[in-house]
């Protein structure tokens, strides 16, 4: 969607910054409508994300600590021909993700709460605005690693907080800062904040694996383990939660087993 319409104005190159998923996304988009793509990530980044954005065709700019090393880097490179996609601050974003909510509606799906990972807050946003969109109310939680924590360090400061690094493993929730937009959403929305720490992701995540042969990596394991802990103090009053599962490219068996090592 935000490509397309950066496509129509006449761009000829795109520009992304990404910790891993947001970059393959670009780059697909890129190789599909014919415009070169560059994206910058991290040193944090895995081989196996990597690969995948230059299996599409894009260069990869490895700088950088942290995304936002990397994303400073990018905004850098800009000209008047080149479009900058955001990896999560973006409104076309959101519209994109919240058309998830829309596919639940139509599904019938009954659902009284949504369980989702949070990084920068983009899908967060997206899937406030789609609620909104259906009239629906439904709690919304937000969950996190230890280390990549920045809704949870900002809505309990009540304010956006930077985070001094990201010291989770999963880098794909590594944005120092949440978006503004999904802070904001946080006073109109009944949004719950959670936070698990990185071996109990890497957990959800080979539960996940065992149960539904799908392989997850922790930025999503976040979620999952919030259902497979069966954390009373975040789901105790629901009984049809419904987790959004995500962010799977970029991991593989052998990469789950090195963090899992890494942490025991």
């Amino acid at each position: 969607m935000v490509c397309d319409e950066h496509a129509r104005q006449g761009k000829k190159r795109f520009i992304s910054s990404s910790g891993g998923n947001a970059g393959i996304a670009v780059a697909y988009s890129g190789r599909q409508l014919g415009i070169p793509v560059t994206v910058f990530v991290p040193e944090t980044t895995t081989s196996r994300a990597k690969e995948l954005i230059e299996q599409e065709g894009a260069a990869v700019v490895v700088y950088g600590s942290s995304w936002q090393e990397a994303n400073e880097l990018a905004l850098s490179r800009l000209d008047d021909e080149t479009a900058f996609i955001h990896p999560f601050d973006e409104e076309g974003l959101w519209r994109g993700h919240s058309t998830m909510v829309d596919e639940i509606v139509k599904s019938g799906v009954g659902f009284d709460a949504i369980v989702l990972s949070v990084g920068g807050g983009g899908l967060l946003s997206g899937v406030v605005e789609g609620l909104k969109r259906h009239g629906l109310s439904t709690p919304v939680i937000a969950m996190e690693t230890y280390g990549a924590d920045s809704l949870n360090q900002a809505v309990t400061a009540g304010k956006l907080v930077a985070l001094p690094a990201i010291t989770s493993i999963a880098t794909s929730l590594g944005a120092k800062q949440v978006c503004n937009n999904a802070f904001q959403a946080t006073a109109t929305h009944d949004i719950r904040c959670g936070q698990v720490s990185d071996l109990k992701a890497i957990e959800a995540c080979e539960r996940f694996l065992l149960d539904h042969r799908i392989l997850v990596e922790p930025a999503c394991g976040a979620s999952l383990a919030a259902i497979y802990d069966a954390r009373a103090d975040l789901l105790g009053s629901f009984r049809a939660p419904l987790v959004i599962v995500c962010g799977g490219a970029t991991a593989t068996p052998a990469q789950l087993a090195t963090w899992r090592n890494s942490l025991v």
